[in-house]
């Protein structure tokens, strides 16, 4: 359906349709439909540098899956602060860990008025799932929420995940916001975080910062490609999860690799920490 045969009622409050939305763009680049044309400008434009542009968004949601199943399995965590959810795919945080942990409670953040929306509707279906709308990068708006503090214990163990936020962060200070989330949590909490990266090798940084280039230059307006240093400086004091802080493809894979990355699957990464 074109942008020009979409009825004003099947547009939530509060959308613009003329401005690029992070998690609209997401969805676009895992083929999903709930985005509009000038979410797909932004698809359009990173991939004159990078046709295989959308294995970025592919990489980062199935790490997210491994990461949340290893989670609720391994380490039994039944409490879940998403932030910046974006939009529903095949494989939301409440669907993997309620498999495993079927009382597992899972509040997600997001200020996009279209996520809302679908936050809404997934509420009248499942009562341990909350939406609860606030900036992900101001951390006190979202600790301090009254609906935050009610839906989850923080006296026990939470895991908050930042799954392909932070490089929309354009600030200095991205070890900052995330250890005041950190303190906010008890020990035995976790920490997921996954980021656009530049591997600094010259073949590598060239196509990420091509593709930064895009990103920032395009509607949406963000995208930081930072280096591996500059990402494992967000996980603070937090003890790293083995193996790391890798190449999101290569977190706890489901099976041998039977083909090579590609140069972009090689610019995305992520961890796990656990705060002791």
């Amino acid at each position: 359906m074109s942008d020009a045969t979409i009825s004003p009622s099947s547009v939530p409050v509060g959308v613009d349709t003329s401005r690029a939305s992070i998690a609209r763009v997401y969805d676009a680049f895992l083929g999903g439909k709930d985005n509009f044309e000038i979410d797909r400008e932004v698809l359009r434009q990173v991939a004159t540098v990078a046709p295989q542009v959308t294995d970025l968004a592919w990489s980062n949601r199935n790490f997210l899956v491994r990461a949340c199943r290893f989670l609720a399995g391994q380490a039994g965590i039944t409490q879940y602060l998403d932030c910046g959810s974006g939009l529903p795919t095949a494989e939301n945080t409440h669907q993997i860990v309620q498999r495993l942990q079927p009382t597992a409670k899972v509040l997600y953040v997001d200020n996009d008025p279209v996520v809302l929306a679908h936050g809404r509707a997934l509420l009248e279906e499942n009562d341990q799932t909350l939406f609860v709308s606030a900036d992900i990068f101001k951390p006190g708006e979202v600790l301090d929420n009254p609906e935050v503090r009610e839906f989850l214990d923080f006296s026990q163990p939470i895991a908050l995940i930042q799954n392909g936020t932070l490089h929309h962060y354009l600030g200095d200070d991205g070890p900052g916001l995330i250890k005041q989330y950190a303190d906010a949590l008890a020990p035995g909490s976790y920490v997921v975080i996954s980021h656009f990266m530049d591997p600094e090798t010259p073949e590598h940084a060239k196509t990420a910062r091509a593709l930064e280039e895009r990103f920032t230059h395009s509607p949406m307006g963000s995208g930081l490609f930072r280096t591996r240093d500059k990402i494992a400086e967000m996980f603070g004091d937090l003890e790293l999860v083995e193996p790391g802080l890798v190449l999101c493809d290569e977190w706890w894979p489901d099976g041998p690799r039977v083909k090579p990355l590609s140069q972009i699957e090689e610019c995305i990464a992520g961890g796990i920490g656990r705060k002791n």
